[in-house]
């Protein structure tokens, strides 16, 4: 399998992001014709406030983001994991991944489950709970023969989810990001390395980068392509991009023949 990364900037400008997220898409698929592309978490609209947010969030199938993606993935015959959106449903909103299948059919929808709630050292507060509701369900489709697993961003700190994205059979796990400078530089590869280890998967980190809400936040970008051994295979540069990777499933099976760790839980 090929894989697209498309490292992106987005800003509260909703149309500004979709127009850049289609151009980086049609520039990777042109020059890659990969299986899949993955786009950042929150692509569309990422702004200040938990109002601007709100108010950027689309109802699914109607909303322009899903439209576009949907759209793409049929033109172009791709499947795209298109990162995450706030959806609203109801009353209710969600930081959302859907996932299009190279007809341009909705093929899955995961609702990110462990939300960003935390004051970082210098005041920066971030409170994902302010705008968004907690998704439920661990989720997983099928590319072909292949088994794609979904999380979001903060998931990545909770290995339980992994582990049962591993025990619906993922061959591959997907992590949509907007991953904080401050905890980036020094948590987002060890972290991305370590799931990757423990499920013995090929591991796609797909990062927001550089500033937006005119300077107060940056993201760490740092894209990857991570093999089941816990190696990068590829990386972003910094700035806004992608990187092309290929995943080897003949290796995913030599390493879990030689460390069986999924034959081995003890604890449930």
């Amino acid at each position: 399998m090929k894989v697209s990364l498309i490292q992106m900037n987005s800003q509260g400008d909703k149309a500004a992001n979709l127009a850049a997220a289609k151009a980086l898409i049609e520039e990777a698929v042109a020059l890659e014709q990969p299986d899949l592309v993955v786009l950042p978490e929150y692509y569309a609209f990422l702004g200040d406030t938990p109002q601007e947010a709100q108010a950027a969030a689309e109802t699914f199938p109607e909303g322009t983001a899903y439209q576009l993606m949907s759209g793409l993935a049929k033109s172009l015959k791709v499947a795209i994991h298109a990162g995450s959106v706030a959806e609203k449903e109801g009353n209710s909103f969600y930081n959302t991944t859907v996932v299009f299948g190279p007809d341009g059919g909705e093929i899955a929808r995961y609702r990110k489950i462990h939300l960003f709630d935390v004051e970082i050292t210098g005041g920066t507060v971030y409170r994902e709970s302010d705008t968004v509701s907690r998704g439920e369900d661990v989720v997983t489709y099928k590319l072909g023969d292949v088994t794609v697993g979904c999380a979001i961003c903060y998931d990545i700190r909770f290995p339980e989810l992994f582990r049962k994205l591993r025990d619906k059979g993922a061959d591959v796990i997907v992590l949509p990001a907007a991953f904080t400078l401050m905890t980036g530089k020094d948590h987002w590869e060890v972290l991305a390395r370590a799931r990757a280890v423990e499920t013995q998967t090929w591991f796609l980190t797909v990062g927001q980068t550089g500033p937006h809400a005119g300077g107060r936040k940056w993201c760490w970008g740092h894209s990857m392509v991570i093999d089941p051994w816990g190696h990068i295979t590829a990386q972003c540069s910094d700035g806004v991009g992608f990187t092309v990777g290929r995943l080897d499933f003949a290796l995913t099976g030599k390493v879990r023949a030689n460390v069986p760790v999924a034959n081995h839980h003890v604890l449930a």
